[in-house]
């Protein structure tokens, strides 16, 4: 009997590999899977537990997923990821529409679970727990443990993946969970301890996507300046890129999610040199000031970032840097966040984002019982701060990336916002004024005003005329060419070639 089922995503790149994991697991076990919830047997909701809007949207995926089954399709609705690794039991019975809230622990077996909930058997509720706690603190320990645990962490064997789109951009991951201890973040509890994948199955993975039409790929983790270090070799990331660089096919290679402190020297100059990798540095900051830094367990302040920032620009006038920045940090100080203000001006970043501190879930008891202050900004100020920070004119962003300063090149990041940029729905929440020498478009979720039909043509005409997409002017414009354009913002890097 034919099983079906639909994998809907919410949360971040490292969800969506999660997601064609999933997906690759189930179609290997003779499953169906469909792209419409409302098709399908079971909906499997891979949901995001990191900030309240996040979660917020996962929880409404559920429920839209369960309405469904008064229709008589949908058999069940289960949900995976983030928020039920981390919440479990909570979620239960907080949303019982849900059939069954599953843990990461689920993912090997998750065929012959969704199979038991079909047939009409139950499935213990996920009990978190503290994922640090599973593999040894060193390092260097961690690749002894048995296969079995390394799989649970992002580690396998063999490739099990299926994509679930046909965008030429896919996310590789290369490692999963954090040691890092920042203070506003509850990652590290619930993705477990760092973990690299060997070389070799990155590799292998590349050159799998590289066969189903992916062009560029973009390695993710939740701290990419780690890998390697469990190998007992932190040069391991420089040492890979020229290998990935070899692939047939893949023609641009980017990397995310770099901390400042372990970005080193060795590791720029393979970034900037290395062919097909793009001059993108995608940096978590922050902040600036160096006394709140401390106080959210992070390195660096103002003057060391200016420091990186030009070391940067020096190998690659072309970079393009991106940042977010969190305001309303306990204890955030006006001096501070006027400090976090001057460096913005001095840093000239090309993309910025900043998070009010409210709406990141932090980790239990983020600071010690004597450090807990209250934040002397004003609740009501918090996301005037943030949206100051992301569209204030003249400081960073998108004015200031126009500038032609002399001896630096426009970055391409720059260039790219040029021509458009898109935030729609649950993948940005912006709200920010264009500026007028800026092609700045937003849209709300699935509505697209005629405007923003005109800036879409433009794009998909562009990244057909270099092959990116398959259209031509005697063609019409589909849904689906429109849908890939607003769904994938890195898709502007190849409107000019990058």
């Amino acid at each position: 009997m034919s099983r079906t089922v639909a994998i809907v995503t919410m949360g971040c790149a490292r969800n969506e590999v999660d997601s064609e994991e999933l997906a690759g697991r189930l179609a290997a076990d003779g499953w169906t899977l469909v792209d419409d919830a409302a098709n399908a047997d079971i909906a499997l909701v891979n949901t995001c537990g990191f900030i309240e809007s996040a979660k917020k949207d996962s929880i409404d995926a559920l429920m839209q997923a369960h309405s469904l089954k008064a229709d008589g399709k949908v058999r069940a609705v289960v949900a995976v990821g983030c928020m039920a690794e981390r919440y479990g039991t909570e979620l239960a019975a907080a949303l019982p529409e849900a059939d069954a809230i599953l843990g990461f622990d689920d993912y090997q077996d998750i065929s012959k679970r969704l199979n038991t909930i079909l047939s009409g058997g139950s499935i213990d509720v996920h009990v978190p727990r503290d994922r640090r706690t599973i593999l040894p603190i060193s390092p260097i320990d961690r690749q002894s443990v048995n296969e079995a645990t390394k799989s649970k962490f992002g580690q396998g064997a063999r490739l099990i993946r299926k994509r679930l789109d046909n965008a030429p951009i896919a996310s590789l991951k290369i490692a999963s969970g954090c040691d890092r201890r920042c203070t506003f973040c509850a990652i590290p509890q619930f993705r477990g301890s760092f973990v690299s994948r060997p070389p070799t199955e990155i590799i292998e993975e590349a050159k799998w996507l590289a066969a189903n039409g992916v062009s560029e790929i973009f390695l993710v983790s939740e701290n990419t300046t780690s890998y390697g270090k469990d190998f007992g070799d932190l040069k391991l990331m420089e040492a890979m890129l020229p290998e990935l660089s070899k692939i047939d096919g893949i023609e641009r290679i980017r990397l995310s999610y770099l901390q400042p402190a372990e970005i080193r020297p060795t590791l720029l100059q393979a970034m900037v040199s290395t062919e097909k990798v793009l001059p993108y540095f995608d940096i978590s900051f922050q902040h600036a000031s160096g006394a709140l830094l401390r106080r959210m367990r992070r390195f660096g302040d103002s003057e060391k970032f200016l420091l990186l920032l030009s070391q940067i620009r020096a190998l690659s006038p072309a970079a393009g840097i991106r940042s977010n920045f969190i305001v309303g940090f306990p204890g955030e100080t006006e001096a501070e966040f006027e400090e976090l203000l001057a460096w913005l001006d001095e840093a000239q970043l090309d993309r910025v984002g900043a998070g009010v501190l409210e709406q990141l879930s932090r980790a239990p008891a983020p600071l010690h019982r004597d450090d807990r202050v209250e934040c002397s900004v004003p609740d009501h100020d918090r996301w005037e701060r943030g949206l100051q920070i992301e569209r204030e004119p003249g400081h960073r962003g998108h004015e200031s990336a126009e500038r032609d300063e002399p001896g630096r090149a426009r970055s391409p990041l720059a260039e790219a916002e040029r021509i458009a940029v898109l935030a729609v729905g649950g993948f940005g929440r912006a709200e920010m004024a264009p500026h007028s020498d800026v092609d700045l478009l937003f849209l709300t979720p699935w509505k697209v005003t005629p405007w923003a039909e005109q800036i879409i043509e433009r794009v998909i005409n562009r990244c057909a005329s270099i092959g990116d997409i398959n259209h031509s002017a005697e063609q019409p414009i589909t849904t689906q060419m429109k849908f890939i354009v607003v769904t994938q913002i890195t898709m502007i890097f190849h409107i000019l070639g990058l």
